[in-house]
């Protein structure tokens, strides 16, 4: 996954002081939410790309995020609590592939719904308006194989915070079976959505539990990547074919995309586990990923 660079963007003062009239709350996140979506929306039929759908869980797990950071005043992919955005979205439930767009106001000069509105607005377009090489939030907003959104916005004193959570559902689970107490093997059943895609691997990753980090350290500006796989899984190859390594693959593939994996979580320590199926329309084609599942296991 290429994450976007974290951006904490000043606002400039504004010419006129607008007046008070109550305080932006979580009573005006559906209005804020809509604005958001038909930018978006917006931004991407400019470029040619298909429409995105609000997602009810993207939207809560942004929305805690955008609260911890506003309440300790940060801005980063990590939270107090020492989770990366893919751990909150996945252990949440979450399984489309993701992309997290993260941004601040400090201090924000009103509070009233207007003008929180407006701050929204300009903080969003800071991200879409960036140029290469630091384009990463551009990137996240403007992916082709997008097709949901999730957004989370929290204002506490002064401080304004609005997370993007921007998901590709590519895949499909209709079993997700975790590991027994006995035993470290997670089974997934499910198919690929679209004809054209098929299943290319499977990496596995592997991750301590968490710690709460120090907050000095979430305002450092840094960004965020998976952690170097440990295990890969690849198809089966046809009869009479072998992988280059001398291999034939883990699993099988089934007509219309659809697909069982077998994942043995080789390392029984504690710790997150991130599986990252990948899907291509063809061996020559480059895998993007289609879905991302955590499993948490503790002693």
């Amino acid at each position: 996954m290429s994450a976007p660079v974290i951006v904490s963007i000043p606002l400039a003062v504004r010419a006129q002081t607008l007046a008070e009239r109550g305080r932006f709350d979580e009573k005006q996140l559906p209005v804020a939410r809509d604005l958001l979506l038909e930018m978006v929306n917006n931004e991407r039929s400019e470029a040619g790309l298909s429409q995105l759908t609000l997602d009810g869980l993207a939207c809560r797990v942004a929305n805690e995020h955008a609260r911890d950071m506003a309440q300790a005043g940060f801005l980063s992919h990590w939270g107090s609590d020492g989770r990366k955005s893919y751990q909150r979205y996945g252990l949440a439930g979450g399984t489309d592939a993701l992309r997290e767009n993260v941004a601040s106001a400090d201090p924000v000069q009103s509070l009233s719904p207007g003008p929180v509105l407006a701050d929204l607005r300009d903080l969003h377009l800071s991200m879409l308006y960036e140029t290469p090489p630091n384009d990463g939030h551009r990137k996240a907003i403007l992916y082709p194989l997008n097709t949901h959104v999730g957004f989370g916005v929290a204002l506490y004193e002064r401080r304004l915070r609005l997370v993007e959570i921007y998901l590709a559902r590519l895949i499909s689970f209709d079993l997700v079976q975790p590991p027994g107490k006995d035993g470290a093997t997670v089974l997934f059943i499910g198919h690929v959505l679209g004809q054209d895609y098929q299943l290319s691997g499977v990496e596995v990753c592997h991750e301590p539990l968490p710690v709460r980090p120090e907050l000095d350290w979430l305002r450092t500006k840094r960004s965020i990547a998976f952690p170097d796989a440990y295990r890969t899984l690849r198809p089966r190859a046809p009869a009479g074919k072998i992988y280059v390594d001398g291999t034939v693959g883990d699993f099988e593939l089934k007509p219309n995309g659809k697909f069982r994996v077998a994942v043995q979580l080789d390392k029984r320590e504690p710790g997150i586990y991130t599986l990252i199926f990948f899907i291509s329309r063809g061996r020559d084609e480059r895998s993007v990923a289609g879905a991302q599942v955590c499993v948490l296991h503790q002693t």
